[in-house]
């Protein structure tokens, strides 16, 4: 069995060779890809050459339950001919390998899926200064999102099915899902304050929020350009780690928010829209909540900092801050 980065400093290896036992394929040559919370492998097959994305899945964020409920809906979402990333069983049937990984004790949950080609669609926008074409793809990702959407509103899950909730309490609750935002150490007592007052406006706002089909269902909740691949005129989402059941302006909110201030983000944000109306309806009550859901996912990000303090303090951290803290006093304003 090649193993190219023998010897490397990865200490993930062991695991990941280990969970490629207990799937269908004959392991040749297995490249480490992201080391991050979730650990991803590329795995390719040698019997036909057909490559897969094994994960090794963070021990402390999802339950085994909460992980095969991911798999159902991905594997509706599939069915369904949305582009996702295949999942692939187990040679027993299951859809996760428990293994240890030696060097920090942990249990750690593997899943493996089909390969999917492609760039990131982020990394296509970088390259794409014609406003034209950049608009051209957000038309596409507003129609991918709608078409997510529409499965999932009219989705039964299974009866053993459960996942989180980003609803009042997911997002600005006492214990909201990506951390107490409000405690991160690099905000002053003054930011403090108003994020805390924030919280409490945006829990009520959230709180008043219809969670009708046209509104709520299981969302992929970080469909941003970077969780999106580009292969030809295909786009296929990946990474649904932070799927749950939620507002459906949030996914909105989520794909526009790095899109800068300027008339470059009016277009995009039009093509969008417009993008997502060609496969379903888009309520003006949904559209309306998007500015909201881009306070909340930055502040929900100030949170997921939070969550992790061994990560550098960045001067991209500091702009992102910034901005959200500028967001906290327009939203205080406009509810005066």
């Amino acid at each position: 069995m090649a193993d190219p980065a023998a010897g490397s400093a990865d200490p993930f290896r062991p695991a990941a060779m280990a969970a490629l036992a207990a799937f269908p394929i004959e392991t040749d040559s297995v490249e480490l890809v992201s080391l991050s919370e979730n650990v991803t492998y590329r795995v390719t097959d040698r019997s036909d050459g057909a490559r897969y994305a094994l994960r090794l899945h963070r021990p402390w964020y999802h339950t085994l339950e909460e992980l095969v409920s991911e798999r159902a809906w991905v594997r509706a979402l599939a069915a369904a001919g949305i582009g996702v990333q295949a999942p692939v069983r187990t040679r027993d049937g299951q859809e996760y390998a428990e293994v240890t990984v030696a060097a920090t004790g942990e249990r750690r949950f593997a899943g493996l899926a089909r390969w999917t080609t492609g760039r990131m669609l982020a990394e296509v926008l970088r390259e794409t200064p014609d406003p034209a074409l950049a608009c051209g793809h957000f038309a596409a990702l507003g129609a991918l999102t709608a078409s997510l959407h529409e499965q999932a509103a009219a989705w039964r899950p299974p009866a053993a099915f459960t996942r989180h909730a980003l609803d009042a309490d997911g997002f600005m609750g006492e214990a909201p899902h990506w951390g107490p935002f409000w405690d991160h150490a690099d905000l002053s007592p003054a930011e403090r304050r108003l994020a805390l007052d924030t919280r409490h406006r945006l829990h009520a706002a959230l709180a008043r929020l219809a969670r009708g089909p046209d509104a709520w269902s299981m969302i992929h909740a970080d469909m941003h350009p970077g969780n999106v691949l580009v292969d030809g005129d295909r786009l296929t989402v990946i990474d649904f780690d932070d799927a749950a059941w939620g507002w459906h302006a949030y996914d909105i909110a989520v794909a526009l928010v790095t899109q800068p201030e300027g008339p470059d983000r009016a277009a995009v944000e039009r093509a969008y829209v417009e993008g997502y109306r060609t496969v379903r309806p888009l309520p003006d009550a949904v559209l309306a909540a998007v500015s909201m859901f881009r306070l909340v996912r930055g502040l929900a990000q100030i949170g997921w900092y939070h969550q992790r303090p061994e990560l550098d303090r960045t001067t991209h951290f500091e702009a992102m801050k910034d901005g959200v803290m500028e967001q906290c006093r327009a939203f205080a304003a406009s509810a005066a």
